[in-house]
């Protein structure tokens, strides 16, 4: 059998491709303003040019690919279950009922903050931001949007406490994933993260309050006429709550995702069924592939209530796919693997090395788009240095989650963001500015390391 030749890149070589991808899809995305999916097209036949001119066969280049694609393979399958599960919730009345009950117990003076404490607190129980996201956070925008508030900084507090959830709660994909890079316990990893997860809720939680403090009224005509357009078209009723709470239920039993998102599909096509028993298999059938259409006659509650269905998310499939594929050349061709060796060579003091894990974290999102890549790369990378240079595992855990999946919801191409822009309708560089707790996690993980405070030593551990 012939052996496979091994071509080695140097370090210039390697962040001079990654220079130019980034100055390709950002020219494309931030200045051309188009969507992703061209430009990182773009890429990648750029980087399958330059792969053949260094020597790759065509086998090293298809199996980047494939490898890259593979990882997201689940993922792909959930969003479209998720697609799914928002045409149904809203056909049965459960998005409609949370958006008529918003109504009656939110302030619009507190609004933003109250909508950053319901998703962290649901995202606790939960352990899933893009649950969150693709289901209260629907009803928080409508909501939101309905008040006169910029759906940017709606979009801004959903995702931000969506993730704070997903950060501290032990049923989170990405925090046990964290341990189990690192390998931690689980629950003394998410109380050191509280070193820098509480200052960053802290602050986002004042940040919410101050920006939500200029919408002090509201068009009172509009949110009735709303709420009685609502009430007029669904079936609003307590009862609607039951697929909410059997959420929480399923992650709490550690049902995993995907049997959760069916369990609840079934429950709420039950739902559906018994609010209006001669509803035709035709139209859920319709609803489950394309979405759910509102027809309620007045422009803005249709909008706000039109979406949904395994169609609706093919787009996102679309970049998402694009995007591991990247990943995919990026990693096996040896890029990434080149920067992070010369990295982890180069560094020992504490500071310094969770500045380096912080970077390596956040350059992963932004390269290859993928969170849970963003924890392993550098994870796997800098167990070693942590080691030598006495630091805690607890410090490097929390340092990958300061930096990586945390940070995914901001890059455009990111596997997250791709998800949340198209689910609530708002582009990524629009809600950016206003996700606080992902744009506060890592500054305070750097000011705890550089102060030492909340930084364990192997030495000091009882």
């Amino acid at each position: 059998m012939k052996e496979k030749k091994k071509i080695s890149i140097n370090l210039f070589e390697a962040i001079t491709v990654l220079l130019v991808m980034l100055v390709i899809m950002g020219i494309g995305i931030m200045y051309l303003q188009l969507s992703p999916l061209v430009p990182i097209l773009t890429v990648i036949m750029l980087l399958i040019f330059w792969a053949k001119l260094r020597g790759f066969s065509w086998d090293d280049v298809n199996d980047s690919l494939v490898v890259g694609i593979k990882n997201g393979i689940v993922p792909l399958f959930i969003f479209m279950l998720i697609g799914t599960l928002i045409g149904v919730w809203i056909a049965s009345g459960v998005i409609p009922s949370l958006m008529v009950f918003g109504f009656k117990l939110i302030s619009i003076k507190w609004f933003l903050p109250s909508v950053f404490l319901i998703c962290a607190i649901v995202g606790t129980f939960i352990g899933s931001a893009f649950t969150v996201i693709s289901t209260v956070g629907i009803a928080l925008m409508g909501i939101g949007i309905t008040m006169g508030i910029n759906p940017a900084m709606v979009a801004g507090a959903v995702i931000s406490g969506a993730v704070f959830g997903d950060k501290s709660s032990p049923l989170s994909a990405s925090t046990n994933l964290t341990t189990a890079v690192v390998g931690v316990d689980l629950f003394d990893h998410i109380k050191n993260m509280m070193w820098s997860t509480i200052p960053a809720f802290i602050g986002s939680l004042i940040l919410f309050s101050f920006i939500g403090n200029g919408h002090q009224t509201a068009d009172l005509s509009k949110i009735n006429s709303t709420v009685s357009i609502l009430n007029q078209n669904f079936s609003i009723s307590l009862i609607a709550l039951i697929p909410v709470i059997l959420l929480i239920i399923c992650a709490w039993v550690k049902i995993p995702t995907v049997p959760t998102l069916l369990i609840n599909i079934v429950v709420s096509i039950g739902l559906l069924f018994i609010n209006n028993p001669h509803f035709k298999l035709e139209k859920l059938a319709d609803i489950i592939e394309n979405g759910f259409v509102a027809h309620t006659k007045n422009q803005e509650v249709d909008q706000l209530l039109s979406r949904g269905g395994i169609s609706s998310m093919m787009s996102t499939v679309a970049l998402i796919i694009v995007a591991l594929a990247l990943g995919g050349l990026l990693m096996h061709l040896g890029i990434i693997d080149t920067i992070m060796e010369s990295l982890t060579s180069k560094i020992d003091r504490t500071g310094n090395l969770i500045l380096a894990v912080i970077l390596s974290a956040i350059g992963v999102n932004i390269f290859i788009g993928e969170q849970f890549l963003s924890i392993i790369l550098p994870g796997n990378a800098y167990k070693k240095k942590f080691a030598e240079a006495k630091l805690s595992p607890l410090a490097l855990s929390r340092a990958l989650e300061d930096g990586g999946a945390v940070i995914n919801y901001l890059v455009p191409w990111g596997v997250a963001a791709v998800f949340v822009a198209h689910t609530l309708s708002v582009p990524t560089l629009e809600y950016l500015p206003f996700v606080f707790f992902s744009l506060l996690s890592p500054v305070f993980s750097l000011i705890s390391a550089f102060t030492g405070i909340g930084i364990k030593h192997i030495e000091k551990e009882s």
